[in-house]
């Protein structure tokens, strides 16, 4: 068989780990022609791909970011201009004439969406979750999130000392538009005293006296933790909004720090290098089986699939009743909602 790699959206680590997954197992197990696409589903279009052996697979699973690049082009949806109708196509040619049996690809909620699509085209798909938001829906974990929350959480931790030192407010944003996972993972391992999801309608007046009360009971530094997704107004950051307002209405001092692509970047962490592999590797034996439109997902602890069409267009978002929460709830952590 001859299948097709892509990884496409936006970057994160781990992405490489998932990539020699496939490609080795489906190399060494399978004896399977392996060809890298070059730049997302834009690599379909302009036929940007590259045989692949397993020399070109050593040495990168360390490696952050994706070696076959990547994109947000969405074959499906209009973008500067384009004429939607021809670029699925044009990748349904070029996959018919690069004489491919199926393409794997590795991406996030955008991605899985235009893979169910493809599968209704009549390509063979396998998708992979990845995204540090861990908002994919269908399985419990994807790779990059746990690498996310290690870099956000020593970036708390390290801003524990300066708010002590300085007896100011810190507020860090992290990121996440709609869902608050790493903020909230993150948040709780580094004992942020407030944090806020997009999930949790805040109150300002409520973050504010809890502030205050802090303040005045002895504990004068706090951190605050946000999401960037908690505020739709495009004017500044979530993360400067609430710095300003904290300052605002309580008179304490209080410096804001955005993390921003910092998150996205560097090598994987352990978990996820593993998370990553298992995935490859469980994408290739569904190939080997033919049982194609189906994401790779993690569920209770084992590796599964589920229908792409049941993927594309839903959201795995923070429950306002999720047990991290709760148990944050009962050791005094606010959540903009309540005291």
């Amino acid at each position: 068989m001859r299948i097709g790699i892509l990884s496409a959206g936006g970057d994160c680590p781990g992405i490489n780990a998932a990539i020699r997954g496939v490609g080795k197992t489906a190399i060494v197990e399978y004896g399977m022609e392996v060809y890298g696409i070059s730049n997302g589903f834009t690599g379909l279009i302009t036929k940007d791909v590259v045989l692949m052996d397993e020399k070109q697979l050593s040495g990168i699973l360390t490696y952050g970011g994706t070696i076959l690049g990547t994109s947000r082009m969405k074959p499906f949806k209009h973008q500067d201009g384009d004429l939607v109708e021809n670029k699925p196509q044009t990748i349904k040619q070029n996959y018919e004439e690069l004489g491919l049996d199926a393409l794997v690809c590795i991406g996030g909620n955008g991605t899985q969406k235009t893979a169910a699509l493809l599968t209704k085209e009549g390509l063979n798909v396998i998708g992979i979750p990845k995204t540090i938001d861990n908002d994919v829906w269908g399985t419990d974990i994807t790779f990059g999130f746990d690498s996310a929350v290690w870099i956000a959480t020593e970036a708390i931790d390290r801003l524990h000392t300066t708010a002590n030192s300085h007896k100011r407010v810190m507020v860090i944003e992290l990121m996440g538009h709609t869902a608050g996972w790493i903020s909230l993972y993150s948040g709780m391992a580094s004992g942020g005293d407030i944090i806020l999801l997009p999930e949790i309608p805040y109150d300002m007046n409520i973050v504010a006296d809890v502030l205050l009360e802090r303040y005045h009971v002895g504990k004068p530094y706090s951190i605050v933790v946000v999401a960037e997704g908690i505020m739709k107004s495009k004017k500044k950051s979530a993360g400067q909004e609430i710095a300003q307002q904290i300052n605002k209405m309580t008179g304490l001092e209080t410096r804001e720090t955005i993390l921003g692509y910092i998150q996205r970047g560097g090598s994987p962490s352990p978990f996820d290098r593993l998370l990553a592999t298992n995935y490859g590797a469980h994408a290739a034996e569904l190939i080997s089986k033919k049982k194609f439109g189906y994401m790779v997902s993690m569920r209770d602890n084992k590796t599964t699939e589920v229908p792409l069409d049941e993927v594309g267009g839903r959201l795995k978002l923070v429950e306002p009743d999720n047990e991290l929460i709760e148990r944050g709830r009962h050791m005094g952590v606010c959540f903009g909602d309540k005291k």
